[in-house]
C-alpha cells in the first residue's frame, strides 16, 4: 500500500487560485456597478457583497485561527471600501486562509478545534475548509455576475469566461 501523499501544495494552490478568481472579478467590475444597489435589498450594494467576502474570511481566521497564533486581518467598512483597498484586503485575508489551511496540514489534515469555535457546523479538516470557502466565494461571484445583468451592466465575455479559466488564474496566482 502506498503512503498517503502530502497534498499541502495542492490545497494551498487551489486556495490561491480561488482567491485570484475572486480578485479577477473585482478588478473587472464596471465602476458604475461598484456602488449599485441590489434589487430587492436597496441598502445592500455590490461593494458590500465583495466586502462581505473579505470580512467573512477575517471572521473565520479570528474564530478558528487566532487561538493558534494566526494574525487576524482587519475587516473593511463594506459601505465605504474602495476597489483598490478591497483588492489589498483580499490579499491579506487570503494569506490568513492559507495559514489556516497550512495549520490543518501541519496537524495531519485537521485544524485543531479552538475553544472559540462554537458554531461547529463546518468540519475542520482541510478538505471541508477549502471546499467551504471556495463554495462561499463562488456563490457570491455568481451573485455579482447576475446582479450585473439585472442592473444593465452585463459583464463582457472575457470577464465571465475568465472566472472559469482556472489554469490561467493559477499561473497568475503563482501556482
Amino acid at each position: 500500500m502506498l503512503a498517503a501523499p502530502d497534498l499541502r501544495d495542492t490545497i494551498l494552490g487551489a486556495w490561491r487560485t480561488n482567491n485570484r478568481v475572486t480578485v479577477f472579478l473585482v478588478e473587472h467590475l464596471p465602476s458604475q456597478l461598484w456602488g449599485a444597489s441590489v434589487p430587492g435589498a436597496p441598502r445592500r450594494t455590490v461593494r458590500m457583497i465583495v466586502g462581505h467576502i473579505h470580512n467573512a474570511r477575517c471572521m473565520w481566521i479570528k474564530m478558528v485561527g487566532k487561538e493558534h497564533g494566526l494574525p487576524v486581518p482587519d475587516s473593511v467598512d463594506r459601505r465605504r471600501v474602495s476597489r483598490r483597498e478591497l483588492v489589498s484586503a483580499l490579499k491579506r485575508s487570503s494569506v490568513g486562509i492559507s495559514s489556516l489551511l497550512r495549520l490543518g496540514c501541519d496537524y495531519g489534515g485537521r485544524i485543531p478545534i479552538p475553544s472559540t469555535y462554537v458554531w461547529r457546523n463546518l468540519p475542520l479538516d482541510v478538505g471541508h475548509v477549502l471546499a467551504y470557502f471556495v463554495a462561499h466565494e463562488g456563490h457570491h461571484r455568481g451573485q455579482i455576475v447576475l446582479l450585473a445583468r439585472q442592473l444593465g451592466h452585463r459583464l463582457p465575455l472575457s470577464t465571465t469566461s475568465g472566472l472559469w479559466q482556472w489554469t490561467k488564474r493559477s499561473r497568475e496566482a503563482g501556482g
